[in-house]
């Protein structure tokens, strides 16, 4: 029977991305003034923008104290998460209900998607929210200075370096023998700096499948990501920088096949390391600001069963790229670009292929309260040759009493060639695959928002966006095959946070979403109805943190049709400031033991609560 409390607190509430409060967290009012870099590769108020961008920070992270980033990501509207077994766990990220593979993720500026995987998808499931200071979400087809495709950019960035020597340890732990060790330390000067981390999360978890009747065991993940930012200003015009990334992470998993007879067996395991990094000079003068970028994301997976190697795979994705802007005037900039990547999939025959795109996007601000941009993109393809893509945005301000109502609207079309998977198939198809084109995608959304100034803020966005000729896997066949016609996606985003008072806030989400494939039915996986809720209050004097989060699913099928569980999840965590830099803090998630399944036949976690301490100096 469903909790009647638990029902009545998110209908009543609505939903969140959690917000906390203090000195060290942004409020209603300091937050449209928050400048981002998402939209359009440079630095732009977030009042200003006419695109739709949800913002996430570090404080934030810390408060809701989810070890998984993919958890915290599920907070923002228009974000739907299908996690396969727990941590470590198959993840699939939707945006307005666009697989992940239509969306770029970017962390430090690394284009950090997996050319592995049949559609290079990023491998959300192996990111970890500790050392994470900022997430910027670009929703739609909007991510023209990308090359993005529908679902939009997840542009991540990790603790900068601060002023002197700085730094945090903790350490946690919980049920299913969970156990997370993270330090962090930066620091620098006027000549050089620095930021370090370093995270162990481990768990022996719960069965990962409904299905493991026979062994019946617990299905463990182990998470090991070093993380390192490095930089040098040469001068007053010239910064040097670089990044290094390497994460070591081992999954226990259910559903595999034995090397010998290809028998069905639950003792599967999948090993994945990844080494990445990015360097980049920047240099700027008078109205002009140049950036020369490398970067390289090297991924491999061995995947066994009963401790035999079962196969291989490997994917490298190499990014080389200038990205400048011209500035006459506060009222006027034009950022200009381009971008070399090169893709190669390591299976038994290694292929690779380059696509080149050119990029340019005039942002003007006409008067005091109108900002418009305007920008093309010329992408040429090895396979699929050329095509031309674009964007426009506005976003127009109007005073009222002490606060501000703002107009937007955005449109924007994207493209995605299929990947070297899907032309070859990687040799599993049954019938010869036939010749794929590239995916073409349209879209565009309008907002209205309104803020008193101070203590509330609260928008509404309808978006609607197609894609013509979808790829898609025949399972019938083992390959991938593509309709002629359009897929779409079109509903409503509301948001707003409230701080009620000086200590009590609420942070909500709602988001609607009818997803049809080509022949009008709803897309799998894809639930009409999301929300989210956040409450934070601080009180003792500001030492303690108490918070309650909320989400609930609705109407989502699955691939043959049938009926998704609804369901709500509850979490509870708290903090509480000890000493000067020492924090103790825990955490309830799933706090009502809610029993569902966001993919079938695979289980999730019951109420678990952890426990730990954080020192910061």
């Amino acid at each position: 029977m469903k909790n009647p409390l638990k029902i009545g607190t998110i209908a009543v509430l609505g939903s969140t991305s959690a917000l906390a409060l203090g000195n060290d967290l942004v409020r209603v009012q300091d937050r449209l003034e928050e400048t981002v870099v998402t939209s359009s590769r440079v630095p732009m108020p977030l009042r200003q923008i006419g695109t739709s961008v949800s913002l996430i920070t570090k404080p934030e992270i810390e408060q809701m104290g989810l070890n998984s980033l993919f958890d915290v990501l599920r907070t923002q509207p228009g974000v739907a998460v299908n996690n396969q077994g727990g941590a470590g766990g198959i993840t699939s990220l939707r945006i307005r209900g666009e697989e992940s593979y239509r969306t770029r993720f970017y962390l430090d500026g690394i284009d950090i998607s997996d050319t592995s995987s049949p559609q290079v998808s990023p491998r959300v499931e192996q990111i970890l929210s500790n050392g994470v200071e900022r997430v910027e979400i670009l929703r739609g087809p909007q991510g023209l200075m990308y090359g993005a495709d529908a679902g939009g950019v997840v542009n991540i960035t990790t603790v900068a370096a601060g002023d002197g020597l700085n730094g945090s340890v903790s350490a946690e732990t919980g049920r299913y023998d969970s156990q997370q060790y993270a330090a962090n330390l930066n620091g620098g000067n006027d000549t050089v700096d620095f930021s370090l981390s370093a995270a162990n999360y481990a768990s022996d978890q719960f069965n990962a499948r409904t299905t493991d009747t026979d062994l019946m065991d617990d299905d463990g993940y182990e998470n090991t990501t070093l993380h390192g930012r490095f930089g040098w200003n040469v001068s007053d015009a010239l910064r040097l920088s670089a990044v290094l990334r390497d994460v070591k992470a081992d999954t226990d998993y259910d559903g595999c096949f034995t090397v010998s007879d290809f028998a069905p067996s639950n003792a599967c395991n999948d090993e994945f390391e990844q080494r990445a990094w990015r360097i980049a000079a920047n240099y700027t003068q008078a109205q002009f600001s140049h950036e020369l970028f490398y970067t390289n994301n090297d991924i491999s997976r061995d995947n066994f069963t009963q401790d035999e190697l079962a196969f291989t795979l490997a994917g490298e994705l190499e990014r080389t790229g200038y990205l400048g802007s011209f500035s006459n005037s506060e009222a006027m900039r034009l950022v200009y670009g381009v971008d070399l990547l090169t893709e190669t999939l390591d299976d038994s025959n290694a292929e690779e292929r380059d696509q080149i795109g050119y990029y340019a996007e005039y942002q003007g601000e006409v008067t005091d309260q109108i900002f418009l941009t305007a920008g093309v993109r010329y992408d040429d393809n090895d396979d699929f040759g050329s095509t031309t893509t674009y964007r426009f945005s506005g976003a127009y301000l109007i005073p009222v009493d002490d606060g501000e109502v703002k107009l937007r609207a955005t449109y924007g079309t994207g493209f995605r060639a299929p990947s070297l998977f899907e032309i070859g198939n990687n040799g599993f198809a049954f019938v010869a695959p036939p010749e794929l084109t590239q995916e073409e995608t349209a879209g565009y959304d309008l907002a209205l928002s309104w803020t008193d100034g101070s203590a509330i803020y609260a928008e509404l966005v309808y978006f609607n966006q197609q894609i013509d000729d979808e790829i898609f896997f025949d399972d019938t066949d083992s390959v991938y095959l593509q309709k002629s016609g359009e897929t779409q996606s079109e509903g409503i985003e509301f948001y707003t946070r409230w701080d009620i008072t000086s200590s009590i806030a609420l942070d909500a989400n709602y988001t609607f979403t009818d997803s049809q494939d080509i022949d009008g039915q709803p897309r799998a996986r894809r639930p009409e109805h999301v929300s989210n809720i956040g409450l934070r209050w601080r009180t003792l004097g500001e030492r303690l943190t108490l918070g309650l989060q909320g989400r609930l699913s609705r109407d989502s099928v699955d691939i043959d049709g049938t009926a998704l569980d609804d369901y709500e999840v509850l979490d509870i965590n708290a903090s509480f400031a000890v000493s000067e830099g020492l924090e103790l803090f825990g955490r309830i998630e799933n706090a009502t033991d809610e029993d569902y399944e966001e993919v079938p036949t695979y289980n999730v976690s019951g109420a678990a609560g952890h426990v730990g301490l954080r020192y910061a100096f």
